[in-house]
């Protein structure tokens, strides 16, 4: 299966507020090839840092089948349980012994991130849009380095953003996290 590239996104919530914004969001966004969300679920962790999962989607049944729960696996969320653990580890010991890295260096801890007593989004996302580039980066050989979002306070400073958008851009975003 061709897939293009995919990112973790974790969203986090001082006290969610759904009205179906988010999921019409990323609707619009499938529907127009875009984006697809490989997995998304909701975390939530109380006070003294117990955590209550559920999963979120705009997958089909099929594809949600074919998927699984691909976050749990990525972050060790073990939400199928010791069959979906001991399927994810035969899995990744088919492809170490063929001789493939299967995780980098790079730490998937993102629970850790969620402040007890909030919940999160995590939407695991195949960006459709970026796969012609990607491919055209990787004949001419190329490669990815790093990637992450630039804050709007940030844009000023290169001119892409005048200081009262960002600073209203950069309020708006950190807004729910500034009332805990």
């Amino acid at each position: 299966m061709a897939i293009g590239p995919v990112q973790l996104i974790v969203l986090g919530f001082n006290h969610p507020n759904f009205h179906g914004e988010i999921i019409d969001e990323l609707e619009r966004l499938r529907d127009s090839d875009t984006i697809k969300v490989i997995d998304a679920l909701a975390v939530h962790k109380d006070a003294d840092g117990e955590i209550e999962v559920a999963h979120l989607s705009n997958l089909t049944l099929d594809e949600a089948v074919e998927l699984g729960t691909k976050i749990g696996a990525l972050i060790g969320l073990g939400i199928e349980g010791e069959e979906g653990m001991e399927e994810g580890a035969e899995l990744g010991a088919e492809a170490a012994a063929d001789g493939m890295q299967v995780f980098n260096e790079e730490e998937w801890d993102v629970l850790e991130d969620i402040p007890n007593d909030s919940a999160a989004a995590l939407l695991l996302i195949e960006h459709h849009w970026a796969v012609p580039l990607r491919d055209a980066v990787a004949r001419a050989g190329g490669f990815r380095l790093a990637d992450g979002f630039i804050s709007p306070l940030d844009l000023v400073g290169i001119g892409l953003l005048d200081a009262a958008d960002a600073k209203e851009l950069h309020e708006m975003e950190t807004a729910a996290s500034a009332t805990k």
